[in-house]
This record gives C-alpha cells, structure tokens and sequence, in this order.
C-alpha cells in the first residue's frame, strides 16, 4: 500500500499542472495584454502576413516559419479559452471582435498579394494549408494546451509561446484562403478558412482544459459593482456551465468534416502507395530456379512474393502470392502451363503467376 501511495504521489507530482503556477492576476493580466490590438499590433500583423504569403507563394519554408513567429494572433486566441474559463461574457465578446478584426486584416493583406503576385499557381505549400484532418486538431489541441502551461508559470512564456505559434500554423491557412480569394476559387478559400478555424478553436480547447485543471475563479461581478452576492455567485456558476457545455459540443461539431478528409487523405495515400510487391521468404520451397531450368531451358530467374494492392471495390488492401518467372525468351503456351502447375505443387495458395523475358539475357543472345 505504502508503495502503491508512494507510486500515485508521484504521478501526481509530475502531472501537477498548478505546482509553479503564477498568480491568478497574473495569468489574466498577461492574456488581456494578449489580446490587446493597437496600431503596433496591426502593422505587426500585415508584415507577418506579407512574410508568409511570400513564403507559401514561393515554398520557402524559412519565409513561412519567421511569419509564425511574428504573427500576434495567438493572444486572441488564448483570450477566448480565458474568457470560456471564466465565464466572462464581455471578455469573450472583445476577444472573438479583436480576433474577427485580426482576420479580416490577415484576408485583405493576403488577397491583394496573390492578386499583384506575378506567380498565381497553387504551390505544394499552399495546397498542404488546405486540407484539415484529425492530425491538425490534434497539432492544435497539444499546441494550446502547451500554450496555457507556459502562459499559467511564474516565469515569462514568451519562448514557449513562440514555439507554439510555428506548431499550431495560424497564419498559412489564412494565406490559403486569401489565395482562394484573390484567384475567386472559393472552394480553396473555404477549405483555408475552416483549417484556419480548427486551429483557433482546437487552441483554445487545450488552453481552456488547463484554465479550468488550475481551477481559475469564476467571473461573478456580474453588474461590476465590486461586490458578490449570493445570486451573482449562482448566476456565474451556471453561466460557466452553459459556456463550457457550449464550447466543447461546439469544437466536436466542428470537427466532425475533419474526420471525412482524413479518411480521404487515407484512401488516397492508400492508393497511390498501395502496390507493393515483395520478397516473400516464407513461401521457400524445394523449386528452384535451376529445376525449372531443367524443365524449360529458356528460364533465367524464378521468384515467390507477396503484392499489395489496393481494391477499390473493397476499399481495402489486398495481399496475394504471386510467382514470377523470367525466361530469355517468350514462353510458348504450353511451356507455361507446364511451369505454372509444377510451381502450384510446390506452392500452397498461389494466386497468380507471370511470366517475363530478361531483356538483358534476350539481348545478349
């Protein structure tokens, strides 16, 4: 028992989100800071936009990462997970306009680029930013979770921060979808746009999970008084309940297509990468190549493998055993008839064989 209490303190120890923890004055005062836009703060915003279209347009990884960098929308963002963990209505209302505001600028920036752009092709990089999956929810959520511990200590977070802004990928899926503006290819500037408000919501998700693991008092000054009462304590209470209840059903419903385009984004891998044939040791038998030789002379090389494919109908891979036979020249039909039923005495489950002339042997003759 002692062991087993020894065993669960220190679990605890390690996932103790609060040890280190800065005043909840703190906390707030640095995320209202966050979300704070001034003329600064949109300057900074366009020249981060500028930067990563720049990048997207020419598929320069260094322009696209300098961008994240710079980009001040995670301050927004984080605000909004503040705010649902609080239960504070107004906060909620400035950061969502501060952020809707923050978007419209990053659109504009971004549409009139690609429109005076010279290059108006859709590079790799922007297609990459418009396809949201299951694995970008999950970048996201750990990116926001990430971002809320670091935000939550003692120390300055900006380090941490900065990092989590090139993970998460605010900026590309806004870029993307001024593209899709400025070229009037609205299912790429719809498909940018949604990518770019999985990640909004999915941040604030793992940020909110922390915010309410250090269990941040409620807003319950209803009528700004500077006093609470009874009712208003109540009233925040249940008020929290329906904004946290709100939030989470809301970022499961949004993240619902996410798991269609991954599936497609499967299917297609699957496909394209599907057909693979290898060497299968396991399917060793006493038929060799020179005891097929005996049989037909012409025969140079004689193998036993697995193909994978991809059956469409079936949606799945396949695996089948294949023989594969190579002679200098083309077998008579007789001649494979002949091999192919000595091979199946040889070979249990073959689904196929097939025969091909060793062009190097062919043309040496």
């Amino acid at each position: 028992m002692d062991s087993s209490r020894k065993l669960k303190s220190t679990v605890m120890r390690f996932f103790n989100v609060g040890e280190g923890r800065a005043r909840y004055k703190t906390i707030r005062k640095r995320i209202v800071e966050g979300a704070n836009i001034h003329g600064i703060h949109v300057l900074q915003l366009m020249a981060a936009m500028i930067i990563a279209c720049i990048g997207l347009n020419l598929d320069s990884t260094e322009a696209i990462i300098g961008a994240m960098l710079i980009c001040p929308l995670m301050g927004s963002v984080l605000a909004i997970s503040y705010a649902v963990a609080t239960a504070d209505r107004e906060f909620l209302k400035e950061a969502v306009l501060g952020l809707a505001v923050q978007v419209i600028v990053c659109l504009a920036t971004s549409a009139l680029y690609f429109v005076l752009s010279p290059i108006s092709r859709a590079t790799a990089s922007l297609e990459t930013n418009t396809n949201a999956t299951i694995w970008d929810v999950m970048i996201a959520f750990v990116g926001g979770f990430a971002g809320a511990l670091g935000t939550s200590r003692k120390q300055e977070p900006s380090t941490l921060i900065a990092g989590v802004a090139v993970a998460t990928a605010l900026m590309p899926p806004l870029c993307a979808s001024g593209y899709g503006i400025a070229t009037r290819d609205i299912a790429v500037g719809i498909s940018g746009f949604y990518e770019f408000l999985i990640n909004v919501v999915f941040i604030a998700f793992g940020a909110y999970c922390v915010l309410m693991m250090l269990r941040l008092p409620v807003h319950a000054d209803l009528d700004y008084d500077g006093i609470v009462s009874v009712e208003e304590m109540k009233t925040a209470r249940e008020r929290s309940r329906a904004m946290s209840r709100g939030f989470i059903v809301g970022a499961l419903l949004l993240a619902l297509p996410c798991v269609f385009f991954t599936a497609q984004v499967i299917r297609k891998a699957v496909a394209e990468n599907g057909n693979v044939f290898e060497v299968a040791d396991i399917y060793d038998t006493e038929l060799t190549t020179m005891e097929l030789g005996i049989v037909c002379t012409d025969v140079t090389d004689y193998r036993i493998g697995r193909l994978h494919s991809y059956d469409k109908k079936q949606g799945a891979l396949v695996e089948s055993v294949i023989a594969t036979v190579c002679s200098k020249n083309e077998l008579s039909e007789a001649q494979k008839r002949q091999i192919e039923r000595l091979i199946r005495l040889h070979v249990e489950g073959l689904d196929e064989v097939s025969f091909e002339v060793d062009a190097s042997s062919s043309g040496d003759s």
